[in-house]
């Protein structure tokens, strides 16, 4: 007698399985721009994009500078579009600069030199956070990043 289902059978069952109940099967990264992420700005502040939006809960990498922290060994920091020597984070969501993402990091990460570029990837948050122990406000963010 053959068995009901052959080792082929069973696996394309398992990947319609897992496509179905919408788990990640190895999917990689969507990458994101900093010009990507907002469509423009109104009365009421920035508008997200699109893209933004839509890729709101899945693993987004991005490319940047880390700003300098508020001390040498930190689990999270400021991910900016060009190096800045100063902290464009500490202000309210109303002040939000366009062109930073707070990036958490899963564990401790060492501060690196504004200047030198570095690629995160995490799962994109969007809309206004306050950090529990900071105090700090956020619109963006990539959750449980790592740091490359």
């Amino acid at each position: 007698m053959r068995p009901f289902l052959s080792p082929l059978k069973k696996f394309i069952l398992s990947v319609l399985m897992i496509a179905l109940l919408g788990l990640p099967m190895g999917a990689h990264a969507a990458s994101m721009d900093f010009s990507e992420m907002y469509s423009g700005a109104s009365s009421e502040g920035l508008v997200f994009s699109d893209k933004l939006k839509e890729l709101n809960g899945s693993s987004v990498t991005m490319t940047g500078y880390m700003a300098p922290p508020l001390k040498p060994s930190i689990d999270f920091f400021v991910l900016t579009e060009t190096p800045m020597s100063v902290c464009p984070f500490c202000s309210t969501d109303a002040d939000w600069p366009y062109n930073i993402v707070v990036v958490y990091v899963d564990g401790a990460v060492d501060a690196l030199p504004y200047d030198q570029e570095v690629s995160v990837t995490g799962t994109l948050e969007v809309g206004s956070y306050v950090d529990s122990n900071t105090g700090f406000v956020s619109q963006v963010r990539l959750m449980g990043a790592s740091v490359e």
